[in-house]
């Protein structure tokens, strides 16, 4: 039977790693996701399923702990918030260049800098458009409720093993905060050495004998070489793009603006399409649950049907890029946002479309 608890958005992150097998988790704490590493602490899983949980000195040795452990086909993930994110994305460039899995959790802040604890969606940018140096993208997936910090853990590890590539779940400090029922999977052991070697054996370092010599990195110096590798990582991109592209449509059918928005402020939203709708104004939501790769396709369909989109966001505005790619001119795009921690309220956001389209 489904187990079912009242949990934090972080609680919950630390308790489906510990469910779904994962080998070990890496971490520095900032707020506000320190509840990861501070819930894994008290499960104490090294006792239960052999999790190594390990409090590193600093973002940079976190990230890199996850690069050792990810090269031997191991099941491991850090989390942090902005800064510490901004902090760790040397190494994650490093991983995604030497095409490893992993999972890293941004539950985001207000910045600049170290900017405020308050939560915030303006790491966006630093999630999406390779935040680290280099051509490379992340998975990226934006949970909206509790729920979905617990199933993208799972969904996160799935897909960095499939296309072997980072993935974050890209979470604000509301989702991290809030405290909703949700249903826990059941547990998956760890994989065995021999599991492992199975699934990974032809990249990993699983340190079996007789095997030829393999060695895990990112370098090339040969221009050609790191051309023809960088041309490989972009299909593999396309491929992504091409097969995991998940959004959710709220009210789309009969609506003349269309709000486009992910994490907390869809949550938001929502009450705002009806109070728009009680007023009249016919209203629908786009949420991407992928921000990589983006429901580019989604959002360019709807152009012949509405008047416009209008992008929801807790920043200065990242997203509505996005959208303003996928509609190209054929509808009109407008922006609001709140910054530094500030969050929309459902009235603010019917006011400001009906100001920015004149209704």
């Amino acid at each position: 039977m489904a187990e079912v608890k009242l949990m934090k958005g972080n609680e919950v992150i630390a308790e489906t790693a510990i469910r779904c097998g994962c080998d070990g988790y890496f971490g520095y704490p900032i707020t506000p996701q320190s509840e990861v590493m501070e819930t894994l602490m008290l499960r104490k899983p090294w006792e239960e399923t052999g999790m190594v949980v390990l409090q590193a000195e600093s973002e940079l040795a976190a990230i890199n702990m996850v690069y050792g452990g990810a090269s031997c086909g191991k099941k491991v993930m850090t989390s942090s918030s902005s800064p510490g994110v901004s902090l760790k994305q040397e190494g994650i460039t490093y991983i995604a260049g030497a095409e490893l899995p992993c999972l890293v959790v941004d539950v985001m802040r207000g910045g600049p800098g170290l900017g405020t604890i308050q939560p915030s969606q303006s790491d966006y940018f630093q999630a999406t458009k390779g935040g680290g140096h280099g051509d490379y993208h992340l998975i990226v997936l934006a949970p909206a409720s509790v729920q979905e910090m617990s199933d993208f853990v799972v969904l996160g590890f799935e897909l960095a093993f499939k296309y072997r590539n980072p993935a974050m779940v890209l979470a604000d400090g509301v989702i991290g905060q809030m405290m909703e029922k949700v249903v826990l999977p059941d547990y998956t052991p760890r994989r065995t050495d021999e599991e492992i070697e199975k699934q990974c054996g032809d990249w990993a370092l699983t340190g079996k004998k007789n095997r030829e010599r393999h060695i895990i990195t990112s370098l090339e110096l040969e221009a050609h070489r790191q051309e023809v590798f960088n041309e490989k990582l972009q299909r593999k991109y396309r491929e992504i793009e091409a097969n995991e592209v998940r959004y959710e449509m709220l009210n789309c059918e009969d609506a003349d603006y269309v709000f486009v928005a992910y994490g907390s402020t869809a949550r938001i939203c929502q009450k705002s399409i009806q109070l728009a709708r009680e007023q009249g104004i016919k209203v629908g939501l786009l949420r991407p649950i992928t921000l990589y790769p983006f429901p580019t396709k989604p959002i360019a369909d709807l152009c012949s049907k509405v008047k416009g989109f209008m992008s929801v966001e807790m920043s200065a505005g990242q997203m509505v890029e996005d959208v303003r790619l996928a509609v190209e001119g054929r509808t009109q795009v407008e922006f609001y946002g709140r910054m530094g921690g500030v969050v929309p309220t459902p009235e603010e956001i019917v006011e400001a479309l009906k100001n920015k389209f004149s209704i």
